[in-house]
């Protein structure tokens, strides 16, 4: 039997006042939607816009485009919010998003990127991220996509943006939920072949030179043609 979604009260917090999108001074989102029979060029927009909020800017590249998807979307075959789901299915999407973090995280990700506003609390968090562990990322994916937040502000047809367009990071001013740096997780490096280099103490500091060659290295061949060379 399939467990439930937790239940989590909607703590108060900036994001959740009514009108706040409104406020003097903050800037106001462009609704990229195919409501109006878009032309070619504001297909274009559309779908990069979708791709800059699903991917955020630091992900946006050439080899995360979803060129069958692109060309569903083109020819009306799909519909908005069906390729923000092929988006977040996607192994690109997976492998520099969910693969190297946490679930913890991975649900801060996408609350900020398909529902277009920061988490409420950590109920939340953990609500979703027991989805994830019992159901899989796909049925989390559904359940983002089919609540009612995201059909009441998006529906099928608009991509979602940040309702909340400004946040504030201590020591770095004010920026956009999808400036933040997406990734990565401390706990992940190992995961990435990256070495810790944070080390300290009595611990020794990483360094490349100290790696001892291993069998089939060139290193290993030259350290026999100097030994024979000093006979």
């Amino acid at each position: 039997m399939s467990i439930p979604i937790l239940k989590y009260s909607l703590s108060t917090h900036n994001h959740r006042v009514n009108s706040f999108e409104y406020l003097t001074g903050e800037e106001q989102p462009r609704l990229y939607t195919t409501d109006n029979l878009p032309t070619s060029s504001e297909i274009d927009q559309i779908i990069w816009a979708a791709y800059r909020q699903i991917f955020s800017e630091h992900q946006t590249l050439f080899n995360t485009r979803q060129l069958f998807l692109e060309s569903q979307l083109r020819f009306n075959q799909i519909k908005i919010k069906d390729f923000i789901k092929g988006l977040l299915l996607s192994d690109k999407f997976r492998v520099l998003n969910y693969d190297v973090n946490n679930n913890y995280r991975f649900v801060e990700i996408c609350v900020q990127r398909v529902l277009g506003r920061d988490v409420y609390n950590e109920r939340e968090k953990l609500a979703f991220s027991i989805v994830i562990a019992s159901k899989g990322l796909e049925s989390f994916i559904d359940l983002l996509l089919e609540s009612n937040e995201y059909l009441e502000n998006f529906g099928d047809t608009i991509v979602p943006y940040q309702r909340r367009r400004i946040i504030f990071q201590r020591n770095k001013g004010e920026i956009p939920f999808n400036l933040k740096t997406p990734r990565l997780n401390y706990n992940f490096l190992d995961k990435q072949f990256m070495p810790r280099l944070s080390w300290s103490g009595s611990v020794r500091r990483f360094r490349p030179q100290e790696q001892k060659p291993k069998a089939g290295d060139p290193a290993l061949f030259l350290s026999m043609l100097k030994d024979i060379s000093m006979i």
